[in-house]
């Protein structure tokens, strides 16, 4: 499903605006360790460690944090095992796999382009 945007429809009580709640969900979205995430994200689920280490630079604090607001925006979901010592996966919603189905074309423009608009 294709959904078209006009100009006239971000003004005036649009996303455009102050008001609008988009923004802050836009905020958690594209934040660079949402981003980061949620592409790690999109092809398998992954534990702690294996998140802290496929989105180099990150903080545990960091982590942490992003992670909580992606599970609260309902975007990632959180399992936890009841083992010895604790597994907590982490994987996609529905919801966090059809963002991700927008953002990875994003992404692919911006790894293609980034070398020559840094140059």
């Amino acid at each position: 499903m294709k959904v078209s945007i006009k100009l006239a429809d971000l003004t005036t009580d649009g996303i455009l605006s102050a008001a609008c709640p988009s923004r802050i969900v836009l905020d958690h979205v594209t934040s660079k360790w949402g981003v980061l995430v949620l592409v790690a994200l999109s092809e398998q689920s992954l534990r702690w460690g294996e998140l802290r280490r496929m989105v180099e630079g990150v903080s545990e604090k960091m982590l942490a944090q992003t992670l909580k607001v992606l599970e609260q925006d309902g975007f990632v979901l959180r399992v936890a095992q009841p083992t010895i010592p604790p597994r907590v996966d982490y994987s996609l919603t529905d919801r966090g796999r059809e963002l991700t189905d927008r953002l990875l074309p994003l992404m692919e423009w911006i790894t293609a382009n980034a070398g020559e608009i840094l140059a």
